[in-house]
């Protein structure tokens, strides 16, 4: 609620800071059950309820700002609300999915969260970006299509390690490397390219795996 204050307040860059303030501490309250050994119902409930907001809403309010300065007297910024919805859509569905034990359907709602939060950065840090993410066109059509794979049946690498052989987690060694790459050279404006770059590794791994299975089946 902080960060949709400071958002609304014209501190875009805020925004994102708040966002991976959450995503630390998001860890952490998971980290900290299972050392305690303390779950809940409840817990679980409320841990989707303060996800919806930091990683669905106050993205969603930095998509609005940004359209606002673009179409000041125009309805298109609630366009933006639209990442809210498919956000609550996303964590409900995560709630009762028991497919996504070891691997996530759809982009999980703190990655897409950080992308669009981080926009700004890309666009502080790249010339080529600025016109990019201050276009409304743009904006608009890059917030929908991924508010839409929150919820796409697309299959995305969880890094959680069952071994730590490279043969079983490449993809995994290969998302943690141009993540540390991408964040170590570009700072805050590498991150939208790290998660482009894990969700294309995951698609690159479904048809792998794809057709490791037409093998099998031939």
């Amino acid at each position: 609620m902080a960060g949709i204050y400071h958002v609304l307040e014209g501190h875009i860059f805020y925004g994102a800071y708040f966002i991976f303030a959450a995503a630390i501490l998001d860890f952490l309250d998971g980290f900290v059950a299972r050392l305690l050994n303390a779950y809940s119902e409840i817990g679980k409930q409320l841990d989707s309820l303060a996800d919806l907001v930091t990683f669905g809403v106050l993205p969603a309010f930095i998509v609005f700002t940004l359209l606002q300065e673009v179409y000041p007297d125009s309805y298109l910024p609630f366009l933006a609300f639209f990442i809210a919805t498919q956000s609550a859509i996303r964590l409900a569905k995560f709630n009762i999915d028991t497919r996504q034990s070891d691997r996530f359907i759809g982009v999980p709602t703190p990655a897409n969260g950080l992308l669009i939060s981080t926009l700004p950065f890309m666009a502080e840090k790249f010339g080529w970006a600025e016109s990019l993410v201050y276009s409304g066109p743009f904006l608009i059509g890059f917030s929908l299509l991924f508010a839409l794979l929150l919820t796409a049946e697309l299959p995305l690498i969880a890094l959680k390690f069952k071994n730590f052989t490279f043969k079983d987690n490449k993809y995994r060694y290969l998302t943690l490397l141009l993540s540390l790459l991408c964040l170590l050279t570009m700072g805050m404006g590498g991150v939208p390219l790290a998660i482009l770059s894990y969700v294309l590794l995951s698609i690159i791994e479904n048809l792998e795996n794809r057709n490791e299975q037409d093998k099998v089946a031939l």
